[in-house]
């Protein structure tokens, strides 16, 4: 079972304090507990008081630690030495929103980047010198320490966690569950830029949900600006407007994903993974799974089968 903290610093909303529950609870895999310096009631910025049952002793002996609030306000001397004594001891931390701040006063941004909400990356910036704050990104990962930006972006981090731990199949259950997309790379910026409306009274939702059910299939610009009825410049346009990637950016995020979960879930040879998820070949898949995930499609599968030993 893996343990995982999530401590609350106060001023906080109580849809972040919700994230980590919602995300982590929807797999049997994680222990989650809620946990604060003074545990007891708890009020929350713009919503109903919450009850965090939990104190820093939770911190002791987890597996992941999140810091989460704090609105860039001062956190309490016992909640940062709890996340120096946890750094210390080996545990992976993470912050989601304004709990990027808790990490800065702790010391454990030093030297490193992070992100926090756009709207306070530059005082983050402006207080803690010592840290590269990259304003436009989801998600950032340095040494081991984890920092996202606010409300979905704190998601996007959770389900990366899960996708770590337990794979592309265990993670897309969670975001389904979620109803939230299963991939949005941290790398992708904050600023997505939709038209409002949208140009002609429509999006690109249905050309993406077609693609994903054709992704077996050599998908062309020219396939994706047809089955959308628009030019390829257009498509392409828009396509970065609605999610901040291009569309073949797009296309093999999603074919690696695909591969993922075949590997993850099936004893596919890999030119049949390879097929099945539109990469062509098992060489074309093995150059893009190292590139993109760090890892062979042997050894991806070799960490993540989620299939009995011996079947």
């Amino acid at each position: 079972m893996h343990r995982l903290a999530a401590v609350v610093v106060s001023p906080v909303l109580s849809f972040d304090v919700s994230i980590p529950l919602m995300v982590f609870n929807s797999v049997p895999h994680y222990d989650v507990r809620i946990c604060t310096a003074r545990p007891g009631p708890m009020p929350t910025v713009g919503g109903p008081d919450i009850v965090v049952p939990y104190g820093l002793d939770e911190v002791e002996g987890a597996d992941t630690v999140i810091a989460v609030g704090s609105g860039g306000e001062p956190a309490p001397p016992q909640t940062l030495d709890a996340l120096r004594q946890a750094a210390d001891g080996g545990a992976r931390i993470a912050s989601l929103c304004t709990g990027a701040f808790v990490l800065a006063q702790a010391g454990l941004l030093d030297g490193r980047r992070a992100t926090t909400h756009w709207g306070l990356a530059g005082d983050l910036a402006d207080r803690f010198p010592e840290v590269e704050v990259q304003p436009d990104r989801l998600f950032v990962e340095d040494g081991g320490i984890y920092t996202s930006a606010g409300a979905a972006a704190a998601i996007d981090l959770c389900l990366h966690l899960v996708r770590l731990d337990y794979g592309a199949a265990v993670a897309n259950t969670a975001a389904r569950l979620a109803v939230v997309s299963p991939v949005r790379p941290g790398g992708q910026s904050q600023y997505i830029e939709t038209p409002l409306p949208p140009e002609r009274g429509t999006s690109l939702a249905a050309t993406r949900a077609w693609a994903l059910e054709h992704l077996d299939r050599p998908l062309s610009l020219a396939d994706l600006a047809a089955h959308a009825s628009m030019s390829v410049r257009t498509l392409t346009r828009r396509f970065h407007a609605e999610t901040g990637m291009s569309p073949l950016q797009w296309l093999l995020i999603r074919r690696i994903d695909r591969a993922r979960e075949l590997l993850e879930t099936t004893r596919l040879p890999m030119d049949q993974v390879a097929a099945r998820s539109g990469l062509g070949s098992a060489d074309s898949l093995r150059k893009h799974m190292v590139n993109l995930v760090g890892l062979t499609p042997t050894a991806y599968r070799a960490g993540f089968t989620r299939l009995p030993t011996g079947t």
